[in-house]
């Protein structure tokens, strides 16, 4: 039979790693998934909090089967499947004086209405879990399996809030970090039987990661940078610095070096020109070590071609430059 779960946040913006962890995990054990948004607590809903959960979920690339269904919408059936229960049931209000369901009403008739098997949450749930159990008998319908797992905290040793680095969807999004990254860490965490740290470090690590194994043409999409420009992107930590080192050696400011560094720059002109048309990556790191060999002042080059005395391998820039472009900017240090 096949397993049916739910990912159920609440609409109040991006979601935080943890929630993430969550979506992550049900998706990863259903074969079929609801996404249901529980706007059922007016005073936490925020303007737009739907969409921010929809974007940051594509981004990662968790996928649904069916919704995004909004508990509101569903209100009237919530009201009409409770017909038969007291407004007060077991000292939790099902229902508030203007009629609209609180979140326990609503999780059960909807677990129940889309057929869900597993429901999949946080260990911040489990104290629900008996409520929803006598509310599936006092319907008259089979409870689901209920599976909570551990959270995940902050330094402070309480759920990760919004408010701590890297916590959010949206933070390590916008910190360049790859989606990549940020899935395969939560596929690593899984479904966690105790509460556990986070750690945004080994997101950083795994970041490295897939930028080094990114295919060219997906890398330089991304960074929005020619495909010949890739090998200098490799050694970047995140897509944000990957974009800055290709602007780097696209647009490097402009610099005037003295004297001493002349020797350097016409033997490279001279190796250089010798190069017809462009250069691959070997072929470059064969060109510095000739030049290293005569005494050449790498670092002298390397303020020659991008204006900065550090940044990505040399060879890959030199590749990524083709001969013109190279030569001119030769000419312009000196």
């Amino acid at each position: 039979m096949a397993t049916r779960v739910r990912f159920a946040p609440s609409p109040t913006g991006t979601l935080t790693v943890g929630n993430a962890l969550g979506a992550v995990a049900n998706r990863r054990f259903g074969d079929w998934m609801l996404l249901r948004i529980d706007d059922t607590d007016p005073a936490r809903n925020v303007p737009g909090g739907e969409e921010a959960i929809v974007g940051d979920l594509a981004w990662l690339g968790v996928a649904w089967d069916e919704g995004p269904i909004l508990a509101s919408d569903r209100a009237g059936r919530h009201r009409e499947a409770a017909a038969s229960l007291p407004q007060l049931f077991e000292g939790v209000m099902l229902w508030r004086d203007d009629g609209s369901p609180t979140y326990h009403l609503a999780s059960v008739v909807d677990d129940i209405d889309f057929g869900i098997s597993h429901v999949i949450r946080g260990n911040e749930h489990r104290p629900n879990e008996p409520l929803h159990r006598r509310l599936h008998e006092a319907l008259g319908t089979r409870p689901p399996e209920y599976i909570h797992h551990g959270l995940l905290l902050g330094e402070d040793g309480k759920k990760l809030s919004k408010r701590a680095l890297g916590a959010t969807v949206a933070a390590l999004r916008d910190a360049g970090l790859p989606a990549e990254a940020v899935l395969a860490y939560l596929e690593e965490l899984g479904m966690p039987r105790h509460d556990v740290h986070y750690d945004l470090g080994r997101i950083r690590r795994l970041s490295i990661d897939t930028i080094a194994t990114l295919p060219d043409a997906e890398l330089a999409a991304r960074v929005d940078a020619p495909v010949e420009l890739v090998p200098a992107l490799r050694g970047a930590r995140d897509l944000n610095e990957a974009r800055e080192t290709a602007r780097v050696v696209l647009d490097p400011a402009p610099v005037q070096l003295g004297e001493e560094a002349r020797p350097t720059l016409e033997r490279f002109r001279e190796l250089r020109e010798r190069t017809n048309g462009g250069v691959d990556h070997e072929a470059a790191r064969a060109l510095l070590r000739e030049l290293k060999a005569v005494g050449g002042d790498l670092r002298a080059l390397r303020l020659a071609l991008t204006g900065r005395d550090r940044g990505p391998e040399l060879a890959a820039v030199v590749a990524a430059l083709d001969r013109d472009e190279t030569l001119r900017r030769i000419d312009a240090a000196l």
